[in-house]
């Protein structure tokens, strides 16, 4: 078994070893043994299940929510020479029956298609060729997961359907605990073989920049971009209005960008998503409605322009960039403001909403806190990530922000006090103002507005007037996340005193807090080897013109990683070319003559074949 696990590994996907995990999951249901597997974005998740489903009699039916990685997946299947096909919503009836009868009558190794298909009667006519069913995006299943589909409770009652069962399988990024157990437990798995290979993506770079102001994050990000020229990354934003007002700012500034959320139509949403996917637009400005299942290897930065509401959600979201192992950045804009305005969308019903759950409401919120506790965090990054999902990691990673940045511990309980007590002091007079505002009277600031409220007056004007504003600012957000502190209102939000206040008002509790004594260091740079940039423009180049005559993805025909690799090895006949990472037989049979040519043609006198 051995032997053809790896002969077909080479062939068809052109690799010489698995990653971690990889194998032991592909023998598990090989011995037609159920599978729950957690494994990060760009570990080989899909790899587990095409290797089996080649091997294994019958059809293997996967169950996933997009159709957009239906059609990615079905493309690099083809590429490999593997029969699959999809099933959704874009096929005309005609092709959606024709694909049916087809898969009915053995032609296909893979089927995609949402969970929604799953109630069609056509189902009933592949019952007996269905041999292994797998669910990507497992978390959906869960209301306790970040994105819970209603659609994913049909599967269960599906596979109960056939006879004899399939041996099932359930693919997840990102799963606490709870949702592992939820998992299991709804589709019913039997004795199943769970693995989670940990969720550490050394390749990836974590920072949390605080910007309180909107003006700020736009200059912010065009900063970014004009250090990452021609790079392609994906902006993440809260709201459908801060997508368009973003997108519009970076079309004005001249980037190619585009945008995607539910309120665009059906067509354009396809169009933009193809935009960015064939990178005829680098960048995608989009809510979180964009990405699940988007296979895009070449993603070199992820921003999140807003806080999300929950780690599982910012972790699968972050993920999407470095899929083919090069270094890439993970960067949270954060601000205040994204927690009110989360805080807004968990506990609001929408217009004919129905009520929402109260445990739920509060489980979302507890979730929300431990998001705001990473965005505000000193200590290392993805050490709170892994820690979060259950992982050991070591303190100190170097590569995140808080690592390297220099911190000094400051104690702070007297500042504290002098905030809480000048906040207390305004509520005494009937009144209540911004942050803004107690920081201009904690340092004794003589504007207008100060003054002419007769603000100068209270107990605790200019306290604070050996401090910068800044710092002050620091620490009162780090009281808001902690709850010594809260903003109420939405529109103009004012400071008030909170639940947890008096711990440091009448109890002295003593409070210190990490604060940065110089500025971030640089971004670390990319440690690849470098390698021949005439050469490796070239390849690119190639590559793009093969992908449009095929009109598939460039990344699908090879991976910036497989072109990096063939820049170092510098192939020159077929035998050469399939040592490169990524090159089967099939894709050597295709492509090789192609680039071993182009190859041949850019090496130096010196070279030989």
């Amino acid at each position: 078994m051995a032997k053809n696990i790896r002969s077909i590994l080479k062939t068809y996907f052109g690799f010489t070893q698995f990653r971690r995990g990889q194998e032991e999951i592909i023998r598990a249901l090989l011995k037609h043994q159920d599978v729950l597997a957690v494994m990060p974005t760009g570990a080989g998740k899909s790899l587990c299940y095409q290797v089996p489903a080649l091997l294994l009699d019958g059809l293997t039916l996967v169950i996933s929510p997009l159709i957009s990685l239906m059609k990615d997946q079905v493309n690099a299947l083809t590429e490999g020479d593997i029969p699959g096909a999809f099933l959704n919503s874009s096929l005309q009836p005609g092709d959606y029956h024709a694909t049916i009868n087809r898969a009915a009558q053995g032609e296909y190794k893979i089927l995609y298609m949402a969970p929604e298909g799953l109630r069609r009667e056509v189902m009933l006519h592949l019952g007996e060729q269905v041999r292994m069913v797998v669910v990507d995006e497992a978390h959906c299943i869960s209301q306790w997961g970040h994105d819970f589909r209603p659609s994913y409770l049909l599967i269960r009652e599906f596979i109960q359907s056939l006879t004899p069962r399939p041996v099932t399988a359930a693919f997840t990024a990102t799963a606490t605990d709870k949702v592992k157990e939820d998992i299991i437990r709804i589709l019913r798995l039997q004795k199943p073989y769970v693995l989670t290979t940990g969720f550490n993506r050394e390749n990836l770079y974590f920072a949390v920049q605080s910007i309180p102001k909107s003006q700020d994050k736009i200059q912010a990000l065009l900063d970014y971009l004009k250090n990452h020229p021609g790079k392609s990354g994906i902006v993440y934003c809260a709201t459908r209005k801060a997508v368009e007002d973003l997108s519009a700012a970076l079309s004005a500034a001249g980037y190619g960008a585009t945008r995607y959320h539910a309120g665009l139509e059906d067509l354009e949403r396809q169009n933009n998503q193809d935009d960015f996917i064939y990178d005829r637009k680098p960048l995608m400005v989009a809510t979180n409605a964009f990405g699940m299942g988007i296979d895009k290897s070449n993603v070199s930065f992820v921003i999140h322009y807003n806080m999300p509401k929950n780690i599982e959600s910012y972790y699968q979201e972050a993920g999407r960039a470095g899929r083919d192992g090069e270094a890439a950045d993970c960067i949270l804009y954060y601000s205040p403001k994204d927690v009110r305005t989360n805080t807004f969308l968990i506990t609001r019903c929408q217009p004919g909403e129905a009520p929402k759950d109260p445990a739920l409401v509060q489980h979302n919120l507890e979730l929300l806190k431990a998001m705001t506790y990473y965005a505000t965090a000193t200590d290392c990054l993805r050490a709170r990530l892994l820690a979060y999902f259950g992982d050991t990691p070591s303190n100190y990673c170097g590569n995140c922000s808080n690592c390297t940045t220099r911190f000094e511990a400051l104690d702070i309980s007297l500042a504290a006090q002098k905030i809480i007590s000048c906040v207390y002091r305004i509520e005494q007079r009937g009144k209540r103002f911004g942050k803004t505002m107690v920081v201009d009277i904690l340092r004794g600031t003589k504007n207008q507005k100060v003054l002419s409220q007769g603000l100068d007056s209270l107990s605790t004007y200019g306290i604070m007037a050996d401090m910068g504003a800044q710092r002050i600012r620091a620490i009162v957000d780090y009281l808001i996340a902690h709850e010594y502190l809260s903003l109420e209102g939405d529109t103009y939000p004012v400071l008030c005193a909170a639940s947890r206040s008096g711990e440091i008002i009448y109890e002295k509790k003593p409070l210190a807090m990490m604060l940065p004594k110089e500025k971030v260091l640089p971004v670390p740079q990319d440690k690849t080897p470098q390698v021949d940039e005439g050469l490796l423009s070239k390849l690119k180049a190639l590559r793009t013109r093969l992908a449009q005559e095929a009109h598939i993805p460039a990344y699908i025909i090879f991976s910036d990683a497989s072109l990096q690799d063939m820049c170092r090895k510098r192939p020159l006949n077929p035998e050469q070319f399939l040592t490169v990472s990524g090159v089967g037989r099939v894709k050597m049979e295709k492509y090789g003559d192609a680039f071993t040519r182009l190859i041949r043609e850019h090496r130096s006198p010196t070279e030989s074949l």
